[in-house]
């Protein structure tokens, strides 16, 4: 019993170290975009700015 416990341990340590070496970004999936936060965004920056200005100048 306990050399079944040992190999199916084994077999998934292995599983898990042949994935992480060709695993599907290696394979050439094409991997999920980068997604950029709306602060390190400069078109997101720059559209809220103008928004701003337009607000401010219908204010005042």
């Amino acid at each position: 019993m306990v050399f079944f416990l040992l190999a199916l341990i084994g077999a998934v340590t292995v599983a898990v170290l042949l994935w992480r070496a060709f695993g599907a970004e290696r394979v050439g999936v094409a991997s999920r975009p980068r997604t950029i936060a709306p602060d390190d965004d400069p078109d997101f920056l720059r559209k809220l700015g103008e928004q701003q200005r337009k607000r401010g100048d219908d204010e005042g």
